[in-house]
């Protein structure tokens, strides 16, 4: 599949402008030091009503997934289908080359052999040769009592060590509970857990599987799950946003 199938026509939204605003020294060094950062307001309350006002219309989507079937919480989710939506593509292709560095300092530390390319169509097109091709961003919706059970979005034998998901609802007014939760297995120790604090529009990027953590012997790694906690009311979105494509 050609890059230019799988994009619609690009028109330059003003989430590229706040992308390149980011304080990307600040986000790599809370990724180094906590796994996980925050990108304050990186959509706007019109665009996270447009996004999440997308999930109605079927044709945008490949896959829609009831989590309590498969014992994956409760809730609901759907894979957007190629071409993505022009903001989610644009969201994906600029905060791709800001994360490579990071992710390939990651794998140096940790030992890991492979590097990904400054481009984020050039490691789609390696995700393709390998037989990955559905696309993987995805739209979560949950209602009261709704949950994300903790997990990691691995997909194929090409991962990008990074991902990143937006808050498209209001906490205190479009929904109460729902927090995004971290947990980091770190070795010989208690799990530790991390409550990110979102607001509409807000994003964190955060580690898909493992990150390098400097010990006093040297870097180890640690792994880390994600999910969401139970809603007491309302209704939650939110945009996920995921670099490899599955197989």
């Amino acid at each position: 599949m050609s890059t230019a199938m799988m994009s619609t026509a690009r028109k330059p939204h003003e989430a590229s402008s706040r992308v390149e605003a980011i304080d990307w020294s600040a986000v790599s060094a809370d990724l180094d030091l906590q796994g996980w950062a925050n990108m304050p307001k990186l959509l706007s309350a019109r665009e996270c009503d447009t996004v999440a006002g997308r999930y109605d219309i079927d044709e945008d989507f490949r896959s829609h997934i009831i989590m309590a079937r498969h014992g994956f919480g409760r809730g609901e989710y759907k894979y957007f289908a190629y071409p993505l939506p022009s903001l989610v593509e644009e969201l994906r292709t600029d905060l791709y080359p800001h994360l490579a560095p990071i992710a390939n300092r990651w794998h140096e530390t940790m030992g890991r052999d492979v590097r990904f390319p400054d481009d984020h169509a050039a490691f789609i097109a390696r995700c393709h040769a390998a037989g990955q091709t559905r696309p993987t961003p995805l739209l979560l919706q949950y209602g009261k009592d709704d949950y994300n059970a903790l997990h990691q979005d691995l997909y194929g034998e090409h991962v990008f060590p990074l991902q990143v998901a937006v808050l498209l609802s209001e906490p205190g007014e479009d929904f109460e509970g729902g927090e995004f939760v971290l947990t980091e297995q770190r070795p010989r120790m208690q799990s530790r857990a991390m409550v990110v604090p979102l607001r509409q529009g807000d994003a964190v990027v955060f580690a898909v599987n493992s990150r390098p953590v400097q010990g006093t012997r040297g870097s180890y790694r640690v792994k880390l799950r994600h999910g969401v906690s139970k809603l007491r009311s309302g209704h939650r979105h939110t945009l996920g946003i995921i670099f490899h494509d599955a197989s």
